[in-house]
C-alpha cells in the first residue's frame, strides 16, 4: 500500500517490484481504498470454524517422532494414531502429510569406517571433478554372479488394461561374472567376462585396457578395495606400467564408485527384463548390451564436490 501511494506508482510497476501479480496488487488496493486499515486484515475464511488445534498437532507430532506403535507394531499407522490422540485417520493423515512423516517407511545408511576416509573421498571426487591433463580416468568394479534366469513358463504379454506376467519360480542356467571400466568423459565401456573371482583376471583386464586406450595417455583407474588388486603378480605387473596408477575408494563407499551407476542400469534394462536358457545367453547378452551403450553413452556426470560430501556426513554424524 505505501508503493502504491507514492507518486508516479501503477499497478504493473508495483507487482514486478515486489515479485506478485498485477490482480493481487489490484485486489488489495481495492480492499484498502474501500475499508482503510481494516481491509488489510484477512477475512473470514468460509467453511466450518477449525477443530484441531494446534496442541493436537503437536502431540501427534510427537508421539509419532518419539513413541512407537501400540502393541507389536513397529510403526504408526493412520488408524491407531487417530485411536490414540482421539482424532480421525482423516485429520492424522493431514497432518503428516502436510509435515512429511512417513512412519511406515526405513531406509538403511552405511558410514565407512576407513581410516583413510576423508583422503580417499578427496582423491576421487577431485578426479570426476577435475581429470588430469593427458590423462585418462576410468571406474573399474566386478558384478559378481550375474545368473542365467529362465521362468519355469513363458511370459504372458503385455496388453492394454495387463502389464506383462510371468511365473514367480524360476530355473538357474548357470551364471558368470565381468569386470567393467568405464571412462568417466564421455562413458564408452570396456567390459570382460571372468568365469570365476581369480587374482588371474583382474590382469587381464588390466591388459585389455593398455591394449585399447592411446599409449600417450595416463590411465588412473578408481576401483573399490578389491582383494585381487593386492596380489604381488598384479603389483609387479603394475610396476612394469607405469602409466597405471590406482585410486582405491574407502571400504564401504560404494556410492562413490560411478561404474556403481552402469551396473544398476544394466540390471534394471537388461537383466530382469528377459530370460536366458543357458550361461552362454547370458554372455552374450551383455556384450551386446555393452556395445550398445559404448556406440550411444549416456554420461553420467558427478556435479558434488568432497567439502559438501563431509559436511553433509558430517551433519548426518551429528545427528
Amino acid at each position: 500500500m505505501l508503493a502504491c501511494a507514492e507518486e508516479g506508482a501503477s499497478v504493473t510497476g508495483v507487482a514486478r517490484r515486489f515479485g506478485v501479480s498485477r490482480e493481487m496488487v489490484r485486489k488489495w488496493r481495492s480492499r484498502f481504498l474501500e475499508q482503510r486499515m481494516s481491509g488489510l486484515v484477512d477475512a473470514p475464511r468460509p467453511g466450518a470454524p477449525r477443530k484441531i488445534t494446534d496442541e493436537q498437532v503437536e502431540v501427534v507430532v510427537a508421539r509419532t517422532l518419539n513413541e512407537k506403535g501400540p502393541g507389536k507394531n513397529a510403526h504408526w499407522s493412520t488408524r491407531s494414531m487417530a485411536a490414540g490422540a482421539g482424532m480421525s485417520q482423516t485429520a492424522i493423515s493431514r497432518i503428516w502429510r502436510a509435515l512429511g512423516l512417513k512412519p511406515h517407511l526405513t531406509e538403511t545408511w552405511k558410514l565407512s569406517s576407513d581410516p583413510e576416509f576423508i583422503g580417499r573421498v578427496r582423491d576421487a571426487v577431485g578426479l570426476y571433478l577435475s581429470p588430469p591433463e593427458n590423462a585418462l580416468v576410468l571406474v573399474v568394479d566386478e558384478k559378481s554372479q550375474s545368473q542365467a534366469i529362465d521362468r519355469s513358463a513363458p511370459y504372458l504379454p503385455l496388453l492394454t488394461t495387463t502389464p506383462e506376467r510371468m511365473t514367480h519360480d524360476h530355473v538357474r542356467n548357470g551364471n558368470m561374472s565381468m569386470f567393467a571400466a568405464c571412462d568417466t568423459s564421455s562413458w564408452p565401456v570396456i567390459a570382460q567376462h571372468c568365469g570365476k573371482r581369480r587374482y588371474q583376471e583382474f590382469p587381464r583386464l588390466l591388459k585389455l585396457i593398455d591394449d585399447v586406450v592411446p599409449g600417450g595417455l595416463d590411465l588412473h583407474l578408481i576401483l573399490d578395495n578389491y582383494a585381487t588388486c593386492k596380489a604381488s603378480e598384479v603389483q609387479k605387473w603394475l610396476l612394469r606400467h607405469p602409466r597405471f596408477h590406482l585410486h582405491v575408494i574407502p571400504a564401504r563407499s560404494s556410492w562413490l564408485d560411478l561404474v556403481e551407476r552402469w551396473f544398476a542400469e544394466l540390471t534394471r534394462r537388461k537383466l530382469r527384463s528377459s530370460t536366458r536358457r543357458a550361461g552362454t545367453e547370458l554372455e552374450a547378452d551383455i556384450c551386446a548390451w555393452a556395445s550398445d551403450w559404448t556406440k550411444n553413452p549416456r554420461p553420467f556426470i558427478w556435479t558434488r564436490g568432497a567439502d559438501e560430501i563431509l559436511e553433509t556426513l558430517a551433519a548426518a554424524v551429528s545427528r
